[in-house]
């Protein structure tokens, strides 16, 4: 049987998978799950410099006998390399690492504010023209950073790459997204677990017949212009998670999953790199 396609989401010319499969902290059969990711009908797969793990997702890749032009793969250069000659030579360098010619998106990971957001996004351009991408976008930056980098990049942006789960509130991040025709791709989506024992998330769970991870992340791809990225480490899990296009949430049913976000929980927030986040407001 044939595994079922993810949705698709369009942004400046980009077509990209709703779903991927992250793999921060990627486990020694990390090739496998990733194979096994690939299996189920994952097709995008995401990694980073910063992650240690693009050997493994590139031997997980070749395993999975999968032409490369029906994969999306998605890596990110760390704010330790945000000058030119360092930022292009970590995307090279994650090349060679994952075996690939090109990803088909290359994100700044971090913002790094000791570097002009001009040499760092004219960077992440020049990977792009160059080949190494096909596409371009930024990780953890807040709305006005986000404002910058459109002005300052020769290239378009094509996506956020940010935590968003059903506790943490992005209504304005999404909005400054849709005026620069940019997807957010939620990171944590299941907030490392704290969504698992939600009582409101589990009685809709059981309503569909379905587990709360899905619940969560149904949540997310059912609003326009979000992809999430959940990172599953076992297999049934894996399936699990991309079961997800047969079946939808009622209007009620995201309403009540939307007011959780009042508990305002922050899961990625690391001191030495994170920014100052932007403040959200539930009604």
């Amino acid at each position: 049987m044939q595994p079922p396609k993810a949705f698709t989401l369009s942004a400046h010319g980009a077509k990209m998978p709703a779903i991927g499969y992250g793999t921060m902290e990627l486990p020694e059969r990390g090739p496998e799950l990733v194979a096994a990711a690939i299996a189920a009908g994952y097709r995008l797969i995401d990694t980073a410099r910063k992650y240690g793990t693009e050997e493994r997702v590139g031997e997980g890749i070749r395993a999975s006998g999968i032409a490369r032009a029906e994969l999306w793969v998605t890596t990110k250069v760390t704010e330790l390399d945000a000058r030119e000659a360092d930022f292009l030579k970590s995307a090279e360098t994650s090349l060679k690492a994952l075996q690939l010619d090109y990803v088909d998106l290359l994100l700044v990971h971090w913002p790094q504010p000791k570097v002009p957001f001009s040499e760092t996004l004219g960077a992440l351009a020049k990977a792009k023209r160059s080949g190494l991408t096909r596409h371009i976008g930024v990780s953890n930056y807040t709305i006005a950073m986000v404002d910058e980098a459109v002005r300052v990049c020769p290239e378009p942006l094509i996506t956020n790459q940010i935590e968003y789960h059903a506790y943490l509130p992005q209504d304005r991040m999404l909005a400054a997204l849709k005026r620069h025709g940019m997807i957010l791709t939620a990171y944590c989506p299941m907030a490392r677990g704290k969504l698992l024992n939600d009582p409101v998330i589990g009685e809709i769970a059981k309503a569909h017949g379905k587990t709360i991870g899905q619940i969560a992340l149904r949540w997310l791809i059912q609003q326009p212009m979000v992809a999430a990225v959940p990172r599953p480490l076992e297999e049934a899990h894996i399936k699990e998670d991309f079961d997800l296009f047969d079946w939808s949430l009622s209007d009620d049913e995201m309403r009540r999953i939307s007011a959780l976000r009042r508990r305002h929980v922050r899961i990625a927030n690391p001191p030495e790199r994170a920014p100052k986040w932007d403040e959200e407001t539930v009604a």
